[in-house]
This record gives C-alpha cells, structure tokens and sequence, in this order.
C-alpha cells in the first residue's frame, strides 16, 4: 500500500486539525467575561433592592439641559481615559466600551477590577511590543498623584475658608491629610524612575489630560446642582463644587459626604433642599451603574467577546 493509499484508506485512523485562526484561550476568556457580567445582574438586582426609583423619579427635573449635562459629567472619566490610551496605544473606538466595563466594574463589584479587566483586554487587542501594565498603571498613579496636585492647589487658596469653624472642618484633620498627601506625592516623585514606565512626554499628556477631567467633573458638578436648585446662583455651586473636591480628596477625613452636605448648609442655609439634592444625585448615579451594568452585561451574555484577530496576540 502507498503513503497516498494509506492516508485514504476508510479504516485509516482519523486525524484532529486545529484551525490556526482561532485561539486556543477563547473558551477561557469567554467564560471570564461570563463570570463578570453574571456577577454585574446579581450585582445590579442586589443594589435595586435599596434604590427607592419612585421617590428618585419624583426628584429628577424634567430638562433637557439636566439629562445632557448629566450624561456628560457621567462619560468625562471613561472618555478621558479613551483618550489617554489612543494616544498611546491608538486603541479603536471600541475601546470605550472596554473603559466603561472598567468603571461598572470599579462601581458595582470590586475597587481595581476594573483595571485588571481592561489590562487584559489590552493585551488581548491592542498590538503592543511590550506588555501594558506599566501604562495601566502610570495612568492610575498619575491619576491619584494629579489629585493630589489640585487638592493642595485649592487649600492653598481656600484656606482662609476653610480654616474657619464656622463651616464645621477640622483643621487639625485637614492639616494631618495634608501632610500625608504631600508624603505621598513626594516619594512618588522622589521614586519616579522605579515608578513609572511611560517616557516623560507621554506623563505629562496624561497628567494634563487628567486635569481637564478634573476640572470638567467639578464644573459639571456645580451647573448639575444649579439645574436642581436654580434659586442658588451659579457661582456658589461653583464655590461648593470646588470644596466637594478638596474634602473628597482629604484621605483622613471620615463621612466625606455627610461633611460636605453640612457645609453646603452651613454656607447656603437650605437644609432640606441640600439633603435632597444629595440624595438625588447619588441615587442618579448608581441608578446610572445599574442601568449601564445591566446592558453590558446582558450584551456580553448574549455575544461573548470574540477572540482579537492573531496579529493581536504576541502583544
């Protein structure tokens, strides 16, 4: 018998080929993403529970100006960050529903997540040299430490305001957090060269480009609050949308939001129209998590991400 009748022989045995366009890891990338999206609808069903939507709904003013502004402050951070890694990486445009999986899973599951999952989509779809966890992980540093930055920028010139008891802070808190953050800051800085992977062109970008969604999210904050309470002026929800930003940042000041609704009252005096404000904007933006967490997750039920084309996976 020749090789060639041999290899037609009927009772010949059969051979397995593996198509070289597939990855062998799709089944397991498939399931994570299962996992997550599962945890996501148990996630979203558990949080409904304490959502009161019918109080929430009463509250919600009716504009379009709202709506707008809203859905704007709530894409500022994702859309920054689609911008960072097109600059560096030139992820495509799906690349912002990756980030918005990392801020549902940042939101409803666990602190962190998120970057590990949009770490593993990088690798997995972004052609890269070497791997992109130092990116990753300036881009969240470099995060924290502009903070920081703009933190100790606003105490320097608000202080004489909020030095003051009148306004209920603690000024020996505020003095230790201040310290602790300048610590912080300057080992970072001191350390920069064992800390960051990215070159000095590419920080400073991404320090600028997280500076405009600093200022963009306090600025949306005050005109959002303006569009519920209009009888406020504008530039006191300015005022107070600032301070929010400087007690939210303070790392040793406890009940962050409950300190800075007694300052808005303090400074503002409507007391009942400030705890309801905070209430709405609150339940608006987990209300937001939810529904979010809830599309993507049943889009991801429905189609599992698709293993990245082979040119993707040396990366």
């Amino acid at each position: 018998m020749t090789e060639t009748a041999a290899v037609l022989a009927p009772d010949a045995p059969a051979i397995q080929l593996t198509p070289q366009d597939r990855n062998p890891r799709f089944g397991r990338n498939a399931l994570f993403s299962v996992a997550l999206s599962l945890a996501v609808i148990a996630a979203v069903f558990h949080e409904l529970g304490g959502l009161d939507v019918r109080h929430l709904s009463a509250m919600v003013p009716s504009s379009g100006a709202f709506w707008t502004v809203f859905a704007a402050s709530y894409l500022v951070t994702p859309a920054s960050e689609w911008l960072i890694f097109h600059r560096l990486w030139s992820i495509p445009r799906s690349g912002m529903i990756a980030l918005l999986r990392k801020k549902v899973y940042n939101e409803l599951l666990l602190g962190y997540l998120g970057e590990a999952y949009f770490y593993t989509w990088a690798r997995r779809r972004v052609s890269l040299d070497a791997a992109p966890f130092g990116a990753v992980k300036d881009v969240a540093i470099l995060s924290a430490m502009t903070g920081n930055a703009v933190t100790l920028a606003l105490l320097a010139v608000m202080i004489p305001v909020v030095g003051t008891t009148s306004l209920g802070l603690d000024t020996g808190m505020i003095t230790l957090s201040l310290g602790v953050m300048v610590l912080v800051s300057a080992i970072a800085m001191i350390l920069r060269r064992r800390v960051f992977t990215l070159p000095r062109a590419d920080l400073v970008m991404i320090a600028r480009v997280h500076l405009g969604r600093i200022v963009l999210t306090t600025l949306f904050n005050a005109v959002l609050w303006h569009l519920v309470l209009p009888e406020v002026q504008l530039s006191w929800w300015l005022f107070l949308a600032t301070l929010r930003l400087l007690v939210s940042r303070l790392p040793l000041v406890p009940n962050k939001d409950l300190l800075f609704a007694g300052v808005a009252v303090l400074a503002l005096g409507h007391q009942r129209d400030i705890g309801a404000l905070m209430t709405l904007m609150a339940g608006l933006i987990l209300a937001a998590h939810l529904l979010l967490g809830g599309i993507l997750a049943i889009r991801d039920l429905a189609a599992p991400e698709h293993p990245p084309h082979p040119i993707f996976q040396g990366s």
